[in-house]
């Protein structure tokens, strides 16, 4: 579609060791658009952060695409150089990661970290000149007497705040789409809110696309306006948000709604969903969600259900979806 700004297109990644090559993301298609929040969440380990690292080019080491095509504004960035790759890495595709004590240099000020972007990415050689930029930015993302604070060190700043500045750093060289990797793990609900109400504030303003991969189905239901749900290396349920969590049709997506705590219900046991995910590079005869599914039959079985559409902008990898087995009822 013209307003995508990324396209994953049967996205197939792997990582070779000594013993292996695993496939630790398999045939992902999903798609992001201007303006626009997806959402993606599952069990760690479903491969969601190796996905967003497959689409910048940073998989560690033994890692590669395999095969399918990583579409950002029309262009191919499967197999790029990393010479290439760097074109779009912050100017194109800006990232947020877990935790902002590691991403941010302890080493050095706020203003030099968040100046450098500006160097780097707008070619301004003038310490003032990024200096004002740096406060501007700052500002933005409402860090209070970001004057002040230029010359103050990561450690100098409660969790939130370091928080704020990793947004700065990646908002600073204008891209069209962050890719948000669990940016809120390390923070308390209140301070989580505020973050997520920041990007979303920081989207209506400039357009931009963003890729959230978080746990907190609250979190998605409240900030995105799409969601994928990724288990075992697979997409297995995808459309938006509201219409996918007031009738999700994917078992494994039933379940995960259904794990979600609900003040005003107060249930003896939370629910859960029995049995692990399956380890990278396990291997499963047909769907892999099956050994967890009360809804399993022998035709789950023989291969992996791809994924079919069951409405305008859903789509599901089920042999029998639920929408579809409460419609023969």
């Amino acid at each position: 579609m013209a307003d995508d700004v990324l396209r994953l297109e049967n996205l197939v990644t792997e990582i070779a060791s000594d013993q292996a090559t695993v496939r630790v993301v398999d045939g992902v298609s999903v798609s992001v658009r201007r303006g626009r929040t997806l959402g993606l969440v599952g069990e760690s380990g479903s491969g969601k952060s190796l996905t967003c690292l497959s689409i910048l080019g940073l998989l560690p080491a033994g890692g590669r695409v395999a095969s399918g095509r990583i579409l950002f504004r029309g262009e191919d960035l499967a197999g790029m150089s990393q010479r290439n790759l760097s074109r779009y890495r912050g100017t194109g595709i800006g990232t947020i990661l877990q935790d902002p004590m590691t991403s941010l240099n302890p080493l050095l000020t706020i203003g030099d970290q968040i100046g450098e972007v500006f160097r780097y990415h707008h070619g301004i050689s003038s310490a003032a000149e990024r200096r004002r930029r740096a406060v501007a930015v700052m500002e933005q993302v409402r860090i209070p007497a970001a004057a002040e604070r230029l010359n103050a060190y990561p450690h100098q700043f409660s969790g939130g705040m370091r928080q704020r500045i990793a947004i700065a750093m990646s908002i600073a060289a204008d891209p069209g789409l962050i890719i948000a990797d669990e940016p809120t793990t390390a923070l308390d609900v209140t301070i989580r809110l505020q973050i997520l109400q920041l990007l979303r504030d920081i989207q209506r303003e400039r357009g931009t696309a963003i890729l959230l991969v978080t746990h907190d189905l609250h979190a998605v239901a409240r900030f995105c306006d799409d969601v994928a749900v990724m288990y075992a290396g697979r997409i297995v349920e995808q459309g938006p948000v509201a219409e996918v969590f007031a009738r999700p049709a994917h078992p494994y997506t039933v379940g995960l709604v259904a794990a979600v705590p609900r003040i005003a219900v107060i249930p003896e046991r939370l629910a859960t969903i029995p049995g692990q995910p399956p380890r990278p590079g396990e291997s499963v005869q047909g769907c892999a969600f099956a050994p967890r599914c009360a809804r399993a039959s022998a035709g789950c079985l023989p291969a992996s259900p791809a994924p079919r559409s069951i409405a305008p902008g859903r789509s599901v990898a089920c042999i029998a979806p639920h929408l579809l087995a409460e419609a023969a009822e």
